[in-house]
């Protein structure tokens, strides 16, 4: 087996953090290479690292029913930085995990930068070929620079995918009007009232759809076929599959109850706190592609919103990812350059928490490449298990898109056998996952313990 001398990250978001973090813990010298503040992106605005730029949601925290909260819980259990110090920096959100971006970024940024195994270099690194004696995990995610982006291109023979990712706009709380709006959850979940909720007659409705459609859009001439992200997908996109398609996505009614008017909304329009404090509130599954210039004019045609001031328009940024399926080994290496490990969002994961986990285990398996010892994969039927396999052996190449996490990804409970040795009673539904869940969360614990000793 190669012999190593260096482990170098390219990529401070949050994949290279947590691998860097997970690497430090067995005392190798890592150097994390950032291009920031040296190479801007269109999409940051900070200096730090770990950034977030897009939502503030780490999405579900309920690890009994619901997929990404069971990677929650995995991470917490594999002590990883990014779950950690998103627990810190939590703002109300019903039932989900959401933060205050700006304190979560300083908070990794400086325990990354005073950990004494991590150098940090700001510098772009535009040829993976600098690395060829060297381990060099390669965790640049949606934003990979055009120079390295070619560089990849180059060295797995492949074309890189890429799409067009949404960013929400964030609002002034101080700009809602709470005699229209009011603050509740959808059935109460969370504290009940972590969300902020403005109502729409039909006609609202009718005209704030006619305004998306009527207000210029950004053109990218460059990428006119590039395909988006399901779970980011702009406003304008959901409104061309039907000028009803609003209602039963983000702005759907269900679940909430107007205290200003007896009269049940045909629509409702949510915010979500965006930081600690409360000041900052993002509209919920409003990424869009409208000129900065009318955003504002649009969003202000909703009950609510008729003076609000925004913190941070909404805007599109560049996606790039592998085909993994095809040119990853298991262990997420480079088949024909073992060396170079991918990890996040590049790899065709889709999340925060994804690709925090794809980061986790690109520093476990790097630590084991360095020393030469074998490394068991998580089973299959935890998250992380289920994750690594479909980027490098389940999904099909050809048609490979961005994924989340999700109980589809995992096996087959109702194939399992009782302890007995039965076959089990068949599962469906919330019964099937609350199954899965505990097993995920069972088998993960056990995983962990067994590379740990």
């Amino acid at each position: 087996m190669q012999t190593f001398k260096k482990i170098n990250i390219i990529g401070g978001g949050l994949a290279g953090c947590e691998a860097a973090f997970q690497i430090s813990k067995y005392g190798i010298p890592i150097n994390l290479y950032e291009m920031r503040p040296k190479v801007k992106t269109e999409a940051h605005k900070t200096d730090f690292l770990a950034e977030l730029v897009c939502s503030n949601s780490f999405r579900s925290d309920d690890k009994e029913f619901n997929a990404v909260g069971v990677l929650h819980e995995e991470l917490r259990i594999a002590d990883s930085l990014i779950m950690k110090t998103a627990d810190l920096n939590k703002v109300p959100a019903g039932s989900a995990l959401a933060v205050d971006r700006d304190n979560f970024a300083k908070k990794i940024h400086k325990t990354i930068s005073n950990i004494k195994e991590i150098n940090v270099i700001n510098k772009e690194i535009k040829n993976l070929d600098e690395f060829n004696d060297e381990i060099v995990i390669v965790a640049t995610g949606p934003l990979t620079s055009k120079e390295l982006a070619k560089n990849i291109k180059i060295k797995t023979q492949e074309n890189s995918l890429a799409f067009y990712d949404a960013i929400a706009p964030i609002v002034y709380k101080e700009s809602i009007d709470m005699s229209i709006a009011w603050k509740q959850s959808r059935y109460d979940k969370g504290e009940g009232d972590d969300y902020i909720n403005c109502p729409l007659s039909k006609e609202q409705y009718y005209q704030f759809v006619n305004a998306i459609k009527d207000a210029p859009k950004m053109e990218f001439k460059e990428f006119e076929k590039t395909p988006f992200f399901e779970g980011c997908m702009p406003i304008e996109e959901i409104v061309r599959r039907g000028d009803e398609t609003l209602r039963f996505g983000p702005m759907k009614p269900i679940g909430l109850t107007n205290p200003h008017k007896d009269e049940e909304p045909y629509a409702i329009v949510q915010l979500r706190q965006d930081n600690k404090s409360g000041s900052l509130y993002n509209i919920v599954g409003f990424q869009t592609k409208m000129k900065h210039g009318s955003q504002k004019d649009v969003f202000r045609t909703i009950p609510g919103l008729e003076k609000s001031e925004y913190a941070r328009l909404g805007g599109l940024h560049r996606n790039t990812f592998i085909k993994s399926p095809k040119i990853l080994d298991s262990f997420l290496r480079l088949k024909s350059c073992p060396n170079i490990i991918f990890s996040g969002q590049i790899t065709g994961v889709e999340g925060y928490v994804e690709s925090s986990a794809i980061g986790l285990m690109s520093g476990l398996i790097a630590v084991n490449d360095f020393n030469n010892t074998n490394f068991e994969l998580p089973p299959e039927n935890t998250t992380h298990g289920a994750l690594l396999k479909h980027i490098t052996l389940n999904a099909n190449p050809e048609t490979f898109q961005p994924m989340n996490i999700n109980f589809g990804l995992m096996p087959d409970v109702n194939n399992n056998e009782n302890v007995d040795g039965k076959k089990r009673k068949y599962l469906k539904g919330r019964d099937k996952k609350r199954i899965q869940a505990a097993e995920s969360l069972n088998a993960f614990k056990e995983w962990i313990n067994k590379i740990k000793n």
